[in-house]
């Protein structure tokens, strides 16, 4: 014997419809794309470009350098005179960089004492009450002793108490002072180590032998890793002209990168050489543009009389910069991006219902044919779904 009620639940049951879900075929057909575009993402751009199944490790690098080269000049001032490397490198050693000096104004044999000042509008002076006793100004050679006297016979200026004669730098020497330094060498070693995979190289390769040092120049085409450069040559690298920068000076990049994979064998690490101009050459802004300082060089005489040299130098500074990264396979990185991939695979669909019902031209039509509304019945209800409940 069945009950009224439990015939009504077990009806009720299987008359209710059901939504089913079906999706549009042209929506599968775009998720399979999504997912193949995903596939070669993963396989095409994370694993064979980018190495997702390596480890990496940044360099460790030391740079030393030694330049070379001869130059003669000839001025009234000085006479003949041989430049060595004495001369133009200052100082003799730097960290991963080199000075050249390639034009220069010599302030010679000054002694302190009172001397005019150089005119300019702060300076120039008619009367002793324009100068004012123990000034100084941010461009003053010296102090002022309040004085006003002849800097020539048509120009007075304020007395200072400084090293006299003053130095006067407004005419800078064009052509360069060194023009010989274009075909200085400059030698560059350098030593990198990769600690997580305790790898070390130098740039001077195992194949490069003493007869080949003694007399190779770097040449991307013909010597690439040569380790000797011609001056001259990483200025033109660089796309600039090397007798126009080494009158006002500048600073050059000498770039070395390093990019090992060390699933490879060793030889093949080797350094890449580049170059470019790193301070701004910018023909719109032609404020204090080049590179240089002061230093001077000192002497006293029998009486005890001190005097010195003062020298304005300008020059190139070649920055040596070291970067670069290697790579070994390692089993954790491969399982972070295999996992990454397949967790991808997951947001194909999301994202292709994305595209699908909001970006495309007939997203309408896509979202109203996304899901059909199916009325399922397992069973036909009897007398049009009223039922009778026959008690036994």
């Amino acid at each position: 014997m069945v009950s009224c009620g439990a015939v009504q639940s077990f009806l009720f049951e299987y008359d209710t419809p059901r939504i089913v879900l079906i999706r549009s075929r042209k929506v599968g057909l775009i998720n399979r794309g999504v997912q193949l575009a995903i596939l070669a993402y993963v396989i095409g751009w994370v694993f064979v470009w980018e190495k997702g199944y390596q480890e990496t490790d940044s360099v460790v690098s030391s740079v030393t350098t030694k330049v070379k080269g001869v130059t003669l000049t000839n001025t009234s001032s000085l006479g003949a005179r041989i430049w060595d490397v004495a001369d133009y490198v200052i100082p003799p050693q730097e960290e991963n960089s080199v000075f050249v000096m390639t034009n220069v104004i010599f302030t010679l044999n000054q002694t302190q004492g009172q001397c005019p000042e150089l005119p300019d509008d702060k300076t120039e002076c008619g009367k002793n009450n324009s100068c004012v006793p123990g000034y100084v100004s941010t461009h003053s050679n010296g102090i002022q002793t309040g004085k006003c006297v002849n800097y020539n016979d048509s120009i007075k200026t304020c007395e200072v108490f400084a090293w006299c004669p003053v130095e006067d730098d407004y005419h800078i020497p064009k052509p360069a002072f060194l023009q010989g330094a274009e075909n200085f060498t400059i030698l560059v070693k350098n030593n990198i180590w990769y600690p997580k995979f305790n790898f070390t190289k130098r740039n001077i390769l195992p194949t490069i032998n003493s007869t080949y040092l003694k007399n190779c120049i770097y040449d991307s085409q013909t010597d690439p890793f040569c380790p000797i450069f011609r001056l001259g040559k990483i200025v033109e690298a660089a796309g600039q002209n090397f007798q126009e920068m080494a009158v006002e000076g500048g600073v050059m990049g000498l770039q070395i990168k390093w990019d090992c994979n060390l699933d490879r064998a060793a030889s093949h690490c080797v350094p890449k050489y580049s170059f470019r101009r790193l301070d701004n050459k910018d023909t719109a802004h032609t404020v204090s543009p080049g590179y240089n300082f002061r230093f001077a060089k000192y002497y006293k005489d029998s009486s005890g009389l001190e005097s010195r040299t003062l020298v304005k130098a300008y020059g190139i500074r070649f920055d040596i910069i070291v970067f670069g990264k290697a790579g070994k396979f390692d089993v954790i990185p491969t399982m972070i991006n295999i996992g990454s991939g397949l967790a991808l695979f997951g947001v194909a669909t999301v994202l292709c219902d994305l595209v699908v019902l909001n970006c495309m031209k007939k997203k309408y039509y896509y979202r109203e044919k996304k899901y059909k509304y199916v009325e399922d019945y397992e069973m036909v209800s009897i007398n049009e779904g009223r039922v009778r409940c026959f008690l036994l």
